[in-house]
């Protein structure tokens, strides 16, 4: 049943009072049930007023009814029934030492927060639980909402200051999600570095707290904040349940998995708690990010499709339709910072010669900047390099039916500029210290809203004055000294908010401005993905690292968490810059081709049968691309874990499959292993088409589904650095 169902079970025989379309209720114990796809969650109020778990997990039937259910028992004094209850909010109070959802410090120095059960609204889809303090007037709405298709929960929190006075947060989360009791779970999370990025980690959770984070200001690479849970016990990536959770939050932030005394696993998340804090005056609200998280009983691979569904028809812009990327094409490695209007004309001729849609030109073309040392945040075009500004270039590139895109870095500045000469201020900096500098530049303080309001205008100039279809939106470094001095001092840190949210305002309003406008979220790489930029941009660039190979990896991590049809993958160079590895023009091509396609090589470089191989490649690609960026990803073979790389997509409606089998190196005559394909309908039958490599001689050209998912295809790969993709149509 795709259609969202609530059922919401009054364990109570106080009166209701109804306002407006939803319910309102002040009664003392109540259990609540969401349903979404085949997810059923549950949570209640106790008999200690605590909002706790029930159930998480396999859709359970409508019939099914709840108790009431009831605080944990204190283990000992040590451990009190505060920190043995699921409770899904709790301030830092009552004998708690499990992680916090809030934690607070009030003007006359008291810290101490107990929030019990208020009152709840319900509406079709939503659900919130207002919690308050026992004494003090701070309300916490603890916020819920099903995805009706996938089932995954939306949780935030809002936190209301009614005082009288203004207090201190220290330490916010959107809430805490909770799994059953059990001794054999297994964490998966990625980490990574610049050209390091998506590396996956798998540890067994045990006692304690294991916490993954970034304190660099936005999102960062070491950690990503998504994880997923399952037992160490299923080893078929499509087998066993799962639980995952993404926090949709592109600043500094924290998630916390926590064993606790009872064997109960509790996964908390939210802003990072260090140097955090936020000043929130009498009257104001403080919204917690979104924190999602989900459940299947598909594996690893199941949770993943799940996500990558609901990022695509719930998330995405535009969504439950949004646009199939184009094949694009990027200056950077042809020219660098030497752009000009001739040659980038030429790279436009030879880049829609091979079919491209979008031409994006890279960085140099405004301001002074002829290098990475000077010129960021004069955002106005470089009449040296473009003497008629840029409508010749993109009136030519729209004559070659290409859109036109253009590189940007909005929220930085080198000290070499006019912005930065005339607002040393706008910078992010503790007044009278050092302000050190990443790749020479500073990060403007976008906190601060004549920034703020400095970004959105000369962005807004630069697409009212020029037809642009697309922004590749860069961000080159991370924070240092974090201060922001033109704010009082004891609301400095709210900058680490602020800043964030003033950035989703700025890609807010240019998307109104600009309904039309597509963007691309890039941090030298995938140090700003998270489904909160997500929400706001088209697509998103998982690393700079191009390399075919490495790429095999990188993208693999980023698949367990985000979907095929935001991972822009580029066929650039060989040898690559990172590794100095030769990899065959078709290997970077089937490689890039398992996600959204971009070329970003030299074309001036290339040969007559370089420019032959890439039409044929990119128009094969046309044919599969919306089987790949929106289609069921099955990762059949791991290039972590041998020689060899397979992943099959299936179109969401099961007409066609596709394959690519990669070979890392091939020894002593083993021939490479028989790939089994997943996701086809048993009974159907399938005609093979070999888009590229060769298959086993007694390969047939039509069988079942049942045939190419239990006795398998024989692809023939051997050497090094070898790669094949095949096709199969429904017939």
């Amino acid at each position: 049943m795709k259609h969202l169902t609530w059922f919401i079970v009054f364990i109570t025989t106080a009166a209701l009072a109804f306002q407006g379309s939803g319910g309102t209720t002040r009664a003392p114990q109540r259990v609540f049930r969401l349903d979404g796809g085949e997810v059923t969650y549950v949570v209640g109020v106790n008999d200690s007023g605590q909002l706790q778990m029930i159930y998480w997990g396999k859709r359970l039937p409508a019939s099914q009814e709840f108790t009431t259910p009831k605080s944990g028992q204190s283990l000992s004094s040590f451990d009190m029934s505060s920190n043995t209850t699921p409770q899904e909010f709790t301030g830092w109070g009552e004998g708690l030492y499990v992680e916090p959802d809030l934690k607070i410090t009030f003007p006359d120095g008291n810290r101490d927060l107990v929030l019990k059960y208020a009152y709840h609204t319900t509406s079709r889809d939503e659900l919130d639980v207002v919690m308050k303090d026992i004494s003090r007037e701070i309300y916490v709405k603890v916020q819920y909402h099903i995805d009706p298709t996938t089932g995954i929960v939306r949780r935030s929190a809002e936190v209301s200051n009614r005082t009288g006075t203004p207090f201190t947060i220290e330490q916010v989360a959107s809430g805490t999600y909770h799994l059953p009791r059990a001794t054999n779970y297994q964490l998966h999370y990625v980490t990574g570095r610049w050209a390091g990025e998506w590396d996956l980690q798998q540890q067994p959770i045990h006692g304690g707290k294991t916490v993954l984070e970034s304190r660099r200001g936005t999102t960062g690479s070491q950690n990503n904040p998504w994880i997923m849970i399952n037992h160490a016990s299923d080893h078929d990536e499509d087998q066993g349940d799962v639980w995952f959770a993404a926090l949709g939050w592109s600043g500094s932030w924290q998630i916390a998995i926590v064993q606790d005394a009872v064997k109960g696993v509790r996964v908390t998340a939210g802003p990072n708690a260090f140097d955090f804090s936020y000043y929130l005056k009498n009257g104001e609200t403080f919204q917690t990010p979104y924190f999602y998280g989900g459940f299947s009983d598909r594996g690893v691979g199941g949770a993943s499709r799940l996500l990558h569904r609901f990022e695509v028809d719930s998330l995405l812009p535009h969504a439950p339709h949004p646009k199939l990327r184009p094949v694009l094409y990027n200056s950077w490695e042809a020219t660098t910072f030497n752009v000009d209007e001739t040659g980038q004309m030429a790279l436009a001729e030879k880049a829609a010669d091979i079919g491209v849609e979008r031409f994006v030109m890279d960085d140099g073309w405004f301001g002074r900047r002829n290098s990475d040392h000077a010129g960021l945040g004069d955002w106005t075009v470089n009449p040296t390099k473009f003497p008629h500004g840029l409508k010749p270039l993109i009136d030519k590139v729209h004559s070659l039916h290409m859109d036109f895109g253009l590189w940007v870095e909005p929220e930085m500045v080198n000290p070499d500029s006019d912005l930065y000469r005339k607002h040393p201020e706008w910078v992010l900096n503790f007044k009278g210290r050092p302000r050190t500098e990443g790749r020479n530049q500073l990060v403007l303080n976008l906190a601060r809203e004549d920034v703020h309001d400095y970004v959105l205008q000369v962005l807004d100039k630069l697409l009212n004055d020029n037809d642009i279809a697309f922004l590749k939106w860069d961000y080159n470094r991370n924070w240092s000294e974090p201060g922001s001095p033109a704010a009082p001092a004891e609301q400095q840190k709210n900058v680490y908010v602020n800043f964030t949210r003033s950035y989703y305002d700025i890609l807010q309003k240019l998307r109104e401005k600009h309904p039309n406008l597509e963007i691309e979220s890039c941090s030298g790489g995938g140090s700003r993905v998270d489904l909160g930029v997500m929400h706001l941009t088209d697509e998103v660039w998982p690393s700079d690292n191009t390399d075919a190979y490495d790429r095999l990896l990188l993208q693999e991590g980023f698949t367990y968490a985000y979907t095929p049809a935001v991972m822009m993958a580029w066929v650039t160079e060989s040898p690559t810059w990172v590794n100095q590895r030769s990899l065959s023009l078709d290997y970077r091509f089937l490689s890039a081709m398992q996600g959204s396609l971009g070329v970003g090589a030299n074309l001036n470089k290339w040969t007559q049968e370089d420019f032959a191989a890439a039409r044929k490649m990119i128009e094969t690609y046309k044919s599969i691309r919306e089987t790949v960026q929106r289609g069921d990803l099955y990762r059949l073979m791991s290039p972590r874990e041998g020689e060899q790389s397979v992943t099959e997509s299936v179109s969401r409606d099961g007409k066609q499959a596709v394959t690519f089998a990669f070979l890392h190196s091939s020894s002593q005559l083993y021939p490479f292993p028989r790939i089994y394909l997943r996701g086809l309908d048993e009974n159907a039958t399938y005609t093979l088409r070999v888009a590229h490599g060769t298959m086993r001689d007694d390969t047939p050209q039509q069988a079942t589904g049942g045939y190419w998912m239990h006795h398998g295809i024989d692809v023939e790969l051997r050497g090094d650095l070898q790669a094949a993709m095949f096709i199969l149509d429904r017939q």
